[in-house]
């Protein structure tokens, strides 16, 4: 999948967030010569990094139907020559689980990516839908995302992939992220009980 992320409004971030991930340069990938400097970090966003899906207002396992959690980022990374943007490819590992209440087969979650400037405001954003179909209910199905050429805009030459962050979750209404700043946690370890 190639994906150009297209700028739009600066946002504020909201919340902190937790590395669930690394970067690393590659060598040789476009370019001979090795990468002149560091990729920018890449991790899922805490608040959005998982969400759970419910069947009616009651928040209780019984109810859960959809649920995902990004396990893993990783990131490779070339820069463009003379001062040109950087270019990222990630791969987001995401175990995606089917609850009781369930009555479908398949789910489609919006998965987003982000790019920052380090602890600051979005300068891009581009949300993908990803869809997963599931044998039996409580069924967790892990699955590697790959997005790839994400354009990340530089000033001059001279600036760094540290000046950048990259941000992945899932959209989410302000009930699910509340549900994950409370720390709540139904995911389904793909076990019956």
């Amino acid at each position: 999948m190639t994906v150009r992320l297209h700028s739009i409004a600066c946002v504020s971030l909201i919340a902190a967030a937790i590395s669930l991930g690394g970067c690393s340069s590659v060598r040789n990938r476009l370019d001979p010569e090795e990468n002149p400097g560091p990729c920018p970090r890449a991790f899922g966003l805490y608040d959005a990094a998982r969400i759970v899906n419910f069947a009616g207002d009651d928040v209780t396992p019984q109810n859960v139907t959809f649920t995902a959690e990004i396990q893993d980022v990783r990131s490779l990374c070339r820069y463009g020559r003379d001062g040109g943007p950087i270019e990222a490819d990630l791969k987001v590992t995401v175990g995606y689980g089917r609850g009781e209440a369930a009555t479908a087969n398949q789910h489609t979650y919006q998965m987003f990516v982000a790019v920052t400037r380090t602890d600051r405001a979005v300068i891009a954003k581009e949300v993908f839908p990803v869809q997963v179909k599931f044998g039996r209910k409580g069924e967790v199905v892990y699955r590697v995302e790959e997005f790839d050429k994400i354009v990340i805009p530089r000033a001059k030459s001279t600036t760094s992939g540290t000046n950048f962050e990259i941000l992945v979750g899932f959209e989410q209404s302000p009930e699910q992220i509340e549900f994950n700043r409370l720390g709540t946690r139904f995911t389904y370890s793909g076990l019956d009980d």
